[in-house]
């Protein structure tokens, strides 16, 4: 049989890579995936990012060329030499956060009543995060979280309803890339390091979007990706765990998934509503979660709404010219120094050799540009930093680029006009959204008694450089509350306390889902927030 052979540089040197010739025809990345290398195909490998890109060498012309891996059939790199950048590969550690603030007191009235141990979870497009608990106390005896494998099919939720879109069988391969390859590991783990035999775990609640929601299920997402944009299910539901692919507990065991309100306004916004005591509180109130999709919910008195807004993951670091997830190895903090110019980095995990930057370090970069006057209200590089930079200011094809730090794992970390223009959109998505429902609550940030910051990335801003770029508009320091992973506390208080389930899908029927682009004045508002 003819096979295509491939010299692959990895972190733990070269190795070969042999393809047989019905493999020919895959591309690269998909050919690694399949030997459990998986590349960062944030686009769903439609070749709109760099995120998998690869160095191409040692065929006939000697010549190497960098190129998408998604792009690129096996065929075609035959007997050359492959090198994957640190920052291309899908196997870095995610810096997931698994705390969480309760803010509402609860009853010990567990889920399941005569149950010794239970699950909580939080699916996040990019991420999960699971805690296993003692229902007889409550107390979390282990935690674990990494990768939601479905990254590898797209980045976004609408991504990844495109690829549903190409029949029953992705919609399969998802459901198994949630289940299976990443919910059953993470609760063996959790299950080992509490030292609980996995028979022993009888419930498991799932907060999660609604389209993870549905993946979960193995229910087809497709009607939430076109107008008017449905969800095949809202409600709560409880399954087997072998229908949904999973191995735990007794033939009594359950995975229960949690109400959500509406198509982009998930269970697990009506979850962190919950944990938050946002649904008890006459406000002015807001929850912001800024994930791969943010999201915001918005109460006055009785009156409780929502939105999604189309922010996309560039707070993610998708589609920047150094971006990467918020993993150990990424930058995360950013310090300038005008007189004389310098750069401060903070590393996750710590290291020499940074892999990219993070959003938390993007939104730092912008508050503390904007404070020195090396960029514009526009975004645009100034005279100020051309005179101060130095050769650490360069112009390519595309306009001016600052590298950030000289020695990264890939090469040189910059940050380009290009980046902050697309930071800008996003920064201005979030901003308008908040202000769009603010207005419709006939509130101002200044009357709002407070922000509940929830997720990840909120977890690990600045909160001066969020509020002096514009992402947080409007509002101060002290009105902000930095939450944690809102969505994993309102499943583990569903898990510990049956009442508060009830009291997440009251929440549910109260809410108010917003459709941003059909509210006269947003776009207005996403124009002006465009500026610094």
């Amino acid at each position: 049989m003819k096979t295509v052979a491939v010299r692959l540089a990895t972190p733990d040197g070269m190795r070969g890579l042999v393809a047989a010739a019905e493999e020919d025809g895959l591309t690269l990345a998909a050919l690694l995936a399949r030997r459990g290398m998986p590349l960062n195909t944030r686009c769903g490998g439609r070749g709109r990012c760099a995120g998998c890109e690869v160095s191409i060498g040692g065929g006939p012309s000697g010549a190497v060329r960098r190129v998408k891996a998604c792009q690129l059939l096996v065929r075609e790199v035959a007997g050359a030499e492959v090198t994957v950048p640190a920052r291309s590969w899908l196997r870095h550690e995610p810096a997931v956060v698994s705390e969480f603030r309760v803010g509402i007191p609860w009853a010990h009235d567990p889920l399941a009543a005569n149950a010794r141990y239970g699950a909580a979870v939080d699916v996040g497009t990019t991420t999960v995060a699971l805690a296993l608990c003692d229902l007889s106390d409550g107390r979390v005896m282990a935690a674990a979280s990494g990768f939601n494998a479905q990254i590898r099919y797209g980045e976004d939720v609408l991504t990844r309803i495109q690829f549903c879109a190409t029949g029953p069988a992705a919609v399969a391969e998802l459901q198994r890339a949630i289940a299976v390859e990443t919910l059953q590991p993470l609760l063996i783990k959790a299950a080992v390091d509490a030292g609980v035999p996995l028979r022993e775990v009888a419930v498991m609640t799932v907060a999660a979007n609604t389209t993870m929601q549905h993946l979960l299920a193995g229910v087809d997402p497709t009607p939430l990706g076109t107008h008017p944009f449905r969800a095949v299910f809202l409600d709560y539901r409880t399954y087997a765990p072998a229908a949904l692919g999973l191995d735990f507990g007794a033939a009594d065991a359950a995975v229960h998934l949690l109400p959500g309100p509406a198509a982009y306004v998930g269970a697990d916004l009506a979850a962190g509503i919950v944990a938050t005591g946002m649904l008890y509180d006459d406000g002015p109130t807001l929850l912001v979660d800024v994930g791969t999709n943010g999201e915001i919910v918005a109460k006055v008195g009785e009156r409780l709404i929502g939105c999604a807004t189309a922010a996309g993951p560039a707070f993610e670091g998708a589609g920047l010219t150094s971006g990467v997830r918020g993993v150990v190895g990424a930058i995360e903090r950013v310090r300038l120094r005008a007189a004389p110019f310098s750069v401060e980095c903070d590393v996750i995990g710590g290291g020499p050799r940074p892999l990219g930057l993070c959003g938390s370090a993007y939104v730092d970069f912008l508050g503390e540009a904007r404070r020195a006057g090396f960029i514009g209200t526009s975004g645009r590089f100034t005279a100020a930093l051309r005179a101060a930079a130095g050769d650490t200011l360069v112009a390519d094809a595309y306009g001016w680029k600052l590298r950030l730090h000289a020695h990264g794992a890939a090469g040189p970390i910059w940050i380009s006009e290009v980046d902050i223009a697309r930071l800008l959109q996003a920064k201005a998505a979030i901003a308008a959204g908040i202000t769009t429902l603010l207005g419709l609550l006939e509130t101002t940030p200044a009357q709002v008694q407070r922000v509940h910051l929830a997720g990840g990335f909120g977890l690990h801003l600045s909160l001066a450089h969020a509020i002096g770029c514009g992402l947080l508009p409007g509002f101060t320091e002290a009105q902000v509350a930095v939450v944690g992973n809102t969505s994993l506390g309102g499943a583990f208080l569903a898990l510990n306390d049956r009442s508060l389930l009830a009291e997440m899908q009251t929440a549910c029927g109260r809410m108010e889902s917003i459709e941003l682009n059909l509210q006269p004045g947003f776009e207005d508002a996403y124009i002006d927030h465009l500026s610094l």
